[in-house]
């Protein structure tokens, strides 16, 4: 099976619900917080799916093409990562009509809808561990969970839970999905939500179900519905194990985001940037590359504002390295008005809808990067070849190419100022050669074999 070909040239953007956008109050709960309130664990401020599809124009300018919902089945925490029911919507969100309005909208402007699946662990108001808990040894669930011994101590918290939990959190029992019972409820929650209409699952941490043989069934269940449904895990690390025929069509693809930050940060000099964001493109077969989630940001991460300390020219920097880049880019909702968060849940604030809050000079340069990854081929089909490195100077250059379609992506990656003398005979750019700035909309002529470009301090370019 191949991967699903939307992938490539899709922009993702990412919604937490419950801080996106609120556009049903009744029903909220009594205990709502004021909207932008600060973020707590246990605080609700009431974003809803009425409220993304209030909110789709704005989307819709930006010029996403795809959505990532965080959970959006019903739960007790305002993560909804510990699912206590996976046929229905929560209510604080909506239900099912408000789902199936959501998918029309989304599909009627040509946007895709991907939903996350949590199924390395559940709640504890999941039914199967609330008659665990209610019935002990007597209980016929029992042996869908890994109990080492009787009562289940659910909530003691003097007592060491004496059942597998994800990291230890009792409120997130793990699932036994050797189980068969398991597997197949799992399966049929899968199946279920495709034929629902959304168009892939992001996959919670699906590496603690250690199971290849579980996940090839999985991937024939959804794609038996829909062979272009998408299918995404979230592995933090490089590992080729987890794409495939057998396994997901892309990863959520962390080391590109941490080898950024690490550059931008001066952690880490250009060539170890290189090195890395250059030898992930040569870990996985290509058509899984170009199916990767690309992030900056994600509501597990400190706000991108605020890891690079405010600087605006590098928040901006990363998103003109993250737009050229192979796969499919994804936008953390807020992160391209400058929303700031330290770690969770302070990444997870409210969006702030009020225009002056905005930092309406990054959401301008996220909107032109998204347009022209929509309207240059080779910026999500292209071939990526590295054409210049200087490390004592902290620059880099590469070329997005699909036949005679080039863009020259150029990295100043210092507090200085640079002139760049860029060999450009290989990219078909020859003597007296027009290119234009796509991004400032400067010209320049290439001049023998080489272009020569001036970049201010921590400043990309898009050339072609």
């Amino acid at each position: 099976m191949s991967v699903p070909y939307w992938v490539q040239d899709a922009v993702f953007y990412q919604i937490f619900p419950d801080r996106f956008a609120n556009g049903d109050f009744r029903n909220d709960p009594a205990t709502v917080q004021p909207w932008g309130a600060q973020p707590t664990i246990t605080g609700f401020q009431g974003g809803d799916l009425r409220g993304v599809i209030q909110k789709f124009d704005y989307l819709l300018d930006l010029g996403v093409t795809a959505l990532y919902l965080n959970p959006i089945f019903q739960a007790t925490s305002n993560h909804r990562y510990n699912t206590s029911d996976y046929y229905r919507i929560d209510p604080k969100l909506g239900d099912i009509a408000d789902f199936y309005a959501l998918l029309e909208v989304a599909h009627s402007n040509d946007v895709r809808v991907v939903i996350d699946g949590v199924f390395n662990h559940c709640g504890r108001g999941f039914f199967a561990f609330n008659d665990l808990l209610e019935n002990g040894e007597n209980s016929p669930y029992k042996d869908w969970f890994h109990v080492h011994d009787f009562p289940v101590n659910g909530y003691d918290e003097t007592k060491p839970e004496n059942f597998k939990a994800w990291w230890n959190l009792r409120s997130l029992p793990k699932f036994n999905t050797d189980n068969p019972a398991v597997r197949n409820y799992i399966f049929d929650i899968a199946r279920y939500w495709i034929e629902q209409g959304a168009d892939g699952w992001r996959l919670d941490v699906p590496n603690e179900i250690d199971d290849d043989t579980f996940w090839a069934e999985f991937r024939h269940v959804v794609k038996m519905v829909n062979r272009d449904a998408y299918i995404l895990g979230e592995i933090w690390e490089a590992d080729p194990r987890w794409v495939g025929d057998n396994h997901f069509d892309g990863l959520m693809n962390y080391p590109v985001r941490d080898a950024l930050l690490e550059l931008l940060s001066e952690e880490k000099t250009v060539c170890d940037f290189a090195d890395k964001v250059e030898g992930l493109l040569k870990r996985y077969p290509r058509e899984h590359v170009y199916a990767m989630y690309v992030p900056v940001g994600s509501h597990d991460t400190e706000r991108l504002m605020t890891v690079l300390d405010g600087n605006l020219d590098k928040v901006k920097m990363a998103f003109t390295f993250q737009f050229a880049y192979p796969g499919a880019p994804a936008i953390y909702s807020g992160d391209e008005i400058g929303l700031e968060g330290g770690k969770d849940p302070d990444c997870r604030r409210a969006f702030p809808w009020e225009r002056g809050q905005w930092n309406t000079e990054l959401r301008t340069w996220v909107q032109h990067l998204v347009s022209l990854r929509k309207r240059i081929s080779a910026l999500r089909r292209g071939d990526y070849k590295q054409i210049f490195l200087d490390k004592r100077r902290c620059c880099y250059a590469f070329a997005r190419t699909l036949g005679d379609e080039v863009v020259l992506v150029a990295l100043n990656a210092s507090s200085s100022r640079r002139h760049l003398y860029l060999p450009v005979a290989d990219l078909g750019w020859r003597d007296g050669h027009i290119v234009r700035d796509l991004l400032n909309h400067k010209e320049y002529l290439v001049s023998g074999d080489q272009l020569i470009l001036t970049l201010q301090p921590w400043t990309g370019v898009w050339v072609g």
